[in-house]
């Protein structure tokens, strides 16, 4: 069980990116008070931890009503994640957390931590198929489903504190870096989003064989 949370937590972290999102976080509070960055950061990842544990809670038994096996959504769960992979590694936006359309919306809002921070940036497509990969199957273990939301707690306290200190982290790294950094993420996410399909086709030829 160990072994599988600490996969998920390194999952869930590269997904959710948060080095990635302080760019985005200063151009869209340009302007804004420290004070005002931090109390939009704080209300931001709260709003997003509370979608991904509803999330969590209400995604596996949604599949279970529509008929959709975890082995299927491994399969898809895997591609959306390896096109975020791609993402990283290029260092390019492909659509799959945000639209440019979105972004321009985001620049004219006064607040940001609901849309586009909270969601999609944090809480986005790629997050919620990690979430329901992994709490789809700990469903009749409470044990492991507590450890999982460890690990998204964690995350998220993280994404928090990146967040705060997004201005001198922005600094010291810089553009480049930030992208140097998603790009050794994006590799690793790649390598595990193969997995994911490779487990789900795996899955969905031992129940038709």
């Amino acid at each position: 069980m160990i072994e599988q949370l600490l996969k998920f937590f390194v999952v869930f972290l590269v997904v959710v990116e948060p080095i990635s999102v302080i760019p985005i976080f200063i151009g869209l509070t340009e302007g804004d008070s420290d004070r005002e960055r931090r109390r939009m950061a704080r209300k931001g990842v709260l709003i997003a931890a509370a979608i991904l544990v509803v999330f969590s809670l209400v995604g596996g038994p949604f599949l279970r009503v529509m008929s959709i096996s975890i082995d299927s959504f491994r399969i898809f769960g895997g591609l959306l994640l390896f096109l975020i992979a791609l993402e990283m590694v290029f260092a390019r936006t492909s659509g799959t957390r945000t639209t440019s359309p979105e972004e321009e919306e985001g620049r004219k809002r006064a607040d940001i931590s609901v849309f586009p921070l909270a969601f999609p940036f944090i809480a986005g497509p790629g997050a919620l198929a990690t979430i329901l990969l992994a709490f789809g199957p700990a469903a009749g273990n409470p044990l492991l489903y507590l450890g999982l939301l460890a690990c998204v707690a964690v995350v998220m306290l993280l994404t928090l504190l990146i967040l705060y200190l997004a201005a001198p982290i922005m600094r010291i790294m810089g553009v480049t870096g930030a992208n140097v950094v998603n790009r050794l993420f994006g590799v690793v996410l790649g390598a595990l989003a193969v997995q994911f399909i490779i487990d789900g086709l795996r899955g969905s030829l031992a129940h038709v064989l």
